[in-house]
C-alpha cells in the first residue's frame, strides 16, 4: 500500500496537495503578522553544507571558516570575482589568526590530527585565493570542496556526544545516537546517503535499522513525480513494518530539530504550533533529501515508507517550503544523484546496506 493509496481507511497526503504545499509557500502570510513570506534565495542547498551546519558543536572560529569557504560558491555563481577573493582572504584569517581557538574544542587525543588538518588548510588557501584572483572557476571549485572536506573533519572531531536525551517515550524504537552511511545499490545504479541521528535520532534509528535488516532490499520505487520518488511498501497488505518480536505495526512519531531548541520537537507540525516560519536544522533545500512519509491524517502513523526530495530551485523556493516541519527529514543523498533523478516507477532496490556508523545505532533494550 504506497504513499498515495488510501491507508486505514484514509488517504495519505496525494501529490496534488504536496504540489499546493509547494506553490503555496513562495506567499504565506503569517498569522498575527501580516507580511508576506519571501523565499530565501541564499538558503543553503548542498546536502553536505547542511549535514556540517547540523553538527551540533559551538565553535564560532570553525563556523566563519566553513561560511567564508561555502560563500565562494555563491559568489562565483553571481560572477563576483572580487567577492569571492574576499571570502578566501577571510577563510584565511581565521586559520591563521584563530586557529589556537579551533583547537580549543578538539578532543586531546584528536589533537594532532587536527593540527594536521590546520597546517594543510594554512598551505591550501593560498592557493585557493590565488585560484579566486585568476577566476579559475575548475580550480577554485577543487580546492574548495578540498579544505571543506577537511574543514568538515575539524568540525567532526569537535563532538564529543550526543548532544540530549531523547525521551523515555520512543526507548522503545531504535535510535541513531551520530550518523550513519548508507550504500544503496538500485538496478539504475549506486547512491550513497548520510543519515543524521544528532537531529533525527528516532526516524534516523528506524530507517537504519530497517536497512540492517534487508528489508529494502528488492522493494520498487513507487509513485514517482516530478519532485519525490518513494520506496518502502512491503509485499502483501501492510503499509509498514511489522516487528517480528512484537508482531505489531512499528509506528514512528514525526521529529524535526529546530536550531532554536535543545531537542527535536515530537509529534506535532511547526504549523500546529504556529512555526511557520522557522526553518527546520535538517530542511528540505538539498536534492535528495531524505524524509518518512506519513498518512495524511497521522503525522506520526510513519513506518517504512520513504521518499527522496527532488528539489527544484524554481519550483521549490530555498530556505522556505511548506514541506518543512510537516514531514521528518533524516538525511540526505551525498553521492548518486544522477542516479536518483533517472528512477522511475518500477525501478529497485538492489540491497541497501549501512557502510559506516553501525556502531551508534542502539537497539530497545
Amino acid at each position: 500500500m504506497n504513499f498515495f493509496k488510501p491507508f486505514w481507511g484514509q488517504r495519505l497526503l496525494s501529490w496534488s496537495a504536496i504540489a499546493t504545499l509547494i506553490i503555496v509557500s513562495t506567499v504565506w502570510v503569517c498569522p498575527g503578522n501580516a507580511r508576506a513570506g519571501l523565499a530565501q534565495g541564499d538558503a543553503i542547498t548542498d546536502p553536505i553544507a547542511i549535514l556540517r551546519y547540523a553538527l551540533p558543536i559551538q565553535n564560532e572560529e570553525v563556523r566563519r571558516l566553513q561560511g567564508s569557504l561555502e560563500a565562494i560558491s555563491l559568489e562565483i555563481r553571481r560572477r563576483r570575482w572580487n567577492s569571492a577573493v574576499k571570502a578566501a582572504k577571510a577563510a584565511n584569517l581565521v586559520v591563521k589568526y584563530d586557529d589556537d581557538k579551533i583547537l580549543q574544542d578538539i578532543p586531546a587525543k584528536c589533537k594532532s590530527e587536527a593540527e594536521t588538518l590546520l597546517s594543510e588548510l594554512q598551505e591550501g588557501l593560498p592557493q585557493l585565493i590565488a585560484a579566486t584572483e585568476k577566476q579559475d572557476k575548475e580550480v577554485t571549485t577543487f580546492l574548495q570542496g578540498d579544505l571543506l572536506d577537511r574543514v568538515g573533519q575539524l568540525e567532526t572531531m569537535m563532538v564529543t556526544g550526543f548532544p540530549f536525551e531523547v525521551p523515555e517515550d520512543y526507548a522503545n524504537l531504535p535510535q541513531l545516537k551520530g550518523r550513519a552511511k548508507i550504500t544503496i545499490e538500485t538496478n539504475k545504479g549506486q547512491m550513497e546517503a548520510i543519515v543524521d541521528g544528532y537531529n533525527a535520532p528516532v526516524n534516523a534509528g528506524n530507517f537504519v535499522d530497517l536497512v540492517d535488516r534487508g528489508f529494502y532490499d528488492g522493494l520498487e520505487f513507487f509513485q514517482t513525480q516530478d519532485y519525490i520518488v518513494q520506496v518502502g511498501d512491503p509485499p502483501g497488505e501492510e503499509a509498514g513494518f511489522i516487528d517480528p518480536e512484537t508482531g505489531e505495526y512499528r509506528a514512528i512519531p514525526l521529529e524535526v530539530k529546530i536550531a532554536e531548541e535543545t531537542t527535536p520537537i515530537y509529534e506535532f507540525t511547526l504549523e500546529a504550533l504556529g512555526l511557520y516560519l522557522t526553518p527546520p536544522v535538517l530542511p528540505f533545500n538539498a536534492y535528495g533529501a531524505i524524509a518518512l512519509g506519513h498518512p495524511a491524517d497521522d503525522a506520526n502513523g510513519g513506518s517504512s515508507q520513504i521518499f527522496f526530495f527532488l528539489y527544484d530551485g524554481e519550483l521549490t523556493p530555498p530556505g522556505f517550503n511548506l514541506l518543512d516541519g510537516r514531514y521528518s527529514v533524516f538525511g540526505y543523498v551525498v553521492k548518486g544523484k544522477e542516479v536518483l533523478e533517472g528512477l522511475k516507477a518500477g525501478d529497485r532496490i538492489i540491497s541497501a546496506t549501512v557502510t559506516t556508523g553501525r556502531e551508534n545505532l542502539q537497539q530497545p533494550s
